[in-house]
C-alpha cells in the first residue's frame, strides 16, 4: 500500500476513533440548588428555565435542581443549605436573604446567586455592587430606594391620605434599610407610619386584626418571600377593607391588590441564568458584579380600584405599563 495512503487512513481512523470515545463520554450533569420560603410563581420558574435553556441547559438533561421549601420557616434554611453542602452542588440560588446567610454560612465555596436580593450591601450580603467578593452575587431590587416612589404613588391616588400602614418582617435583616429609607420617605410627604409586623405566617391573621383597628388610609407592603407567600390573602385582606393598597411585585396585583411598582421578576429570573451560565463556565462570584435593575413597571388593578370604591386619577393611570381590568 502506498505509504502516503497508509498514513491517510491510519489518521482517518485515529480521528473516527477520537469522536466515538467522545461521543460515549457522558457529559456533565449540572446539580443546581433552590433554597425558597415555598415554589417560585409559574411566571418566575419558567423564565428561570427559559433563560437557563437559551444558555444550552436543559432541565433533566445537563441540569438537576435540588429544591427546598422552608414555608415560612426561616430557621429551616441551614438545614437546606447543609443539604446543599452534602449533596455537592454546583452552584445554590436562593430567593431570600436568611436563606442567602444561611447557605454563606454552610460554604464559602459553593457559588450563591440571589436573583432578587432587597440590600445586598446593607444587609452584608456582598462587599460592594460593583466586586461582591465571596462567594455570593446576582441581582439588587433596589427596595430601599423604591419605597418612597411607592408612597408617592398611594399619596396621589388616596386624596387626603396621611395614614399608611407597613406590613413587612423585620425577622428579614434585608428590611432593616428598607424600613429606615420608607421612615425617610414618609416624613418628607407629610405621612404617619403604623408599622405591622409579620415574622412567621402564624402573624399574618393578628397583624391584619392590628391593621383593622388602625384604620390606616391605605396600605405599603414591603416585598420579602415570607410576604409574597401570602401575597393572595394580603389582596383578599385589603379588598375586604377597601384599603388602598401598593406592592412591590406584579403578582400581588394580579392576586387583587390595588397597585405594584417594582422590576419585573420574571426578567429578572431570567437573567439569573446569565449567572449560572458565566460561573458554570468558571467566573467567579466575587468578580461578578451585582446587578440593578433599569427598568420598573407600575401596574393597576382597576377592577380593585372599583371594588374599594377608588377612582385612580388620569395622570396616574396614563403611566401604567399594565391595567388589569
Amino acid at each position: 500500500m502506498n505509504k502516503k495512503i497508509a498514513v491517510s487512513v491510519l489518521a482517518t481512523f485515529i480521528l473516527a476513533s477520537f469522536h466515538i470515545a467522545e461521543a460515549q463520554q457522558p457529559k456533565k450533569v449540572y446539580r443546581i440548588g433552590l433554597l425558597s420560603t415555598d415554589p417560585l410563581p409559574a411566571q418566575s420558574w419558567n423564565a428561570l428555565l427559559d433563560g437557563l435553556r437559551e444558555r444550552g441547559y436543559i432541565e433533566g438533561r445537563n441540569i438537576v435542581f435540588e429544591r427546598r421549601f422552608s414555608e415560612g420557616k426561616a430557621e429551616r434554611f441551614p438545614e437546606f443549605a447543609a443539604d446543599m453542602v452534602r449533596l455537592k452542588v454546583d452552584i445554590i440560588i436562593v430567593t431570600t436573604t436568611p436563606a442567602a446567610f444561611a447557605a454563606k454560612n454552610a460554604t464559602q465555596t459553593i457559588p450563591i446567586v440571589i436573583p432578587t436580593a432587597i440590600d445586598p450591601v446593607g444587609a452584608g450580603l456582598v462587599a460592594s455592587l460593583a466586586r461582591p467578593g465571596g462567594n455570593i452575587t446576582g441581582l439588587s431590587a433596589l427596595a430601599p430606594e423604591l419605597s418612597g416612589k411607592r408612597l408617592e404613588l398611594l399619596k396621589e391616588v388616596v386624596p387626603g391620605m396621611t395614614r399608611v400602614a407597613v406590613l413587612w418582617n423585620p425577622a428579614n435583616p434585608a428590611n432593616a434599610s428598607v424600613w429606615k429609607e420608607t421612615q425617610a420617605a414618609a416624613r418628607g410627604l407629610g405621612l404617619l407610619l403604623q408599622s405591622q409586623e409579620v415574622r412567621s405566617p402564624q402573624d399574618l391573621e393578628r397583624t391584619f386584626a392590628l391593621t383593622a383597628q388602625a384604620r390606616p388610609d391605605a396600605l405599603l407592603v414591603l416585598s420579602d418571600s415570607l410576604i409574597n407567600m401570602h401575597r393572595q390573602q394580603i389582596a383578599e385582606f385589603v379588598t375586604q377593607k377597601r384599603l388602598p393598597s401598593v406592592f412591590a411585585s406584579t403578582e400581588a396585583v394580579m392576586a387583587g391588590g390595588l397597585m405594584s411598582y417594582g422590576p419585573s421578576l420574571p426578567d429578572r429570573y431570567r437573567r439569573t441564568a446569565y449567572y449560572v451560565d458565566r460561573i458554570l463556565k468558571g467566573a467567579k462570584p466575587a468578580d461578578l458584579p451585582v446587578e440593578q435593575p433599569m427598568k420598573f413597571e407600575l401596574v393597576i388593578n382597576l377592577k380593585t380600584a372599583k371594588q374599594i370604591g377608588l377612582t385612580i386619577p388620569p395622570n396616574v393611570l396614563a403611566r401604567a405599563d399594565k391595567v388589569i381590568k
